[in-house]
């Protein structure tokens, strides 16, 4: 995988933070945010593929069957 530079723009206690963070994991800030966004996108693409499956569910319904209807509509509602 090629790799890109990206500069942002933090808050200088954050940068702070996050350097003793990844000094204590032994590994560097780029790392930590390298490993947030691959989490981050992962997630979207979890989220992608359970809305197509859901999609898929609602057009092909479950093809459940409860049994033959014993009970009118009108019968429920009197009182």
């Amino acid at each position: 995988m090629s790799m890109r530079n990206l500069t942002v723009t933090l808050p200088a206690e954050l940068i702070r933070r996050a350097k003793v963070v990844a000094a204590m994991r032994d590994t560097s800030v780029s790392a930590l945010v390298a490993g947030y966004l691959q989490a981050l996108a992962d997630q979207d693409d979890d989220y992608d593929q359970l809305w197509r499956d859901e999609q898929r569910l609602m057009s092909e319904g479950l093809r459940m069957r409860v049994g033959d209807l014993s009970w009118t509509r009108a019968a429920t509602h009197e009182r």
